[in-house]
């Protein structure tokens, strides 16, 4: 059975808050990718939009959202998630995961979704169908 932490930021007020989520529940999202928009009540939070916008694993390797797939990877980075270089320039290969949701994550973040941020994705999405 696989067993999330779900911390939910809450961009208006600043807060975030920690929700542990198994079985059916934590099964529903697996396979998801980084972006997806869910409805709250799935982890219990009635009348809101959630986006998932990153994780990580057991180990501590981050999700990045340019990664396909849910494997772990050795990638050169020079920026942020996974890596956060001292000077500019500098890169490193460090390892991350993929942007999709599997059994091996184990803490996964979310953030509310505003009316206008909601309102945004839905004319972006309307502009490409």
């Amino acid at each position: 059975m696989p067993e999330f932490k779900i911390v939910v930021s809450d961009p208006t007020t600043g807060k975030a808050k920690q929700i542990a989520v198994s079985g059916e529940k934590a099964r529903v999202l697996i396979g998801m990718k980084i972006g997806d928009i869910i409805d709250g009540e799935l982890i219990g939070i009635p009348k809101k939009k959630l986006q998932i916008t990153g994780g990580s694993d057991s180990s501590g390797f981050p999700m990045r959202p340019d990664i396909p797939g849910g494997r772990k990877m050795r990638i050169l980075l020079s920026g942020r998630p996974g890596y956060r270089p001292r000077e500019k320039g500098i890169r490193k290969r460090k390892t991350v995961r993929g942007n999709i949701i599997t059994e091996d994550i184990i803490q996964i973040n979310m953030k509310i979704l505003t009316e206008e941020e909601l309102k945004k994705i839905e004319s972006k999405s309307k502009g490409k169908e």
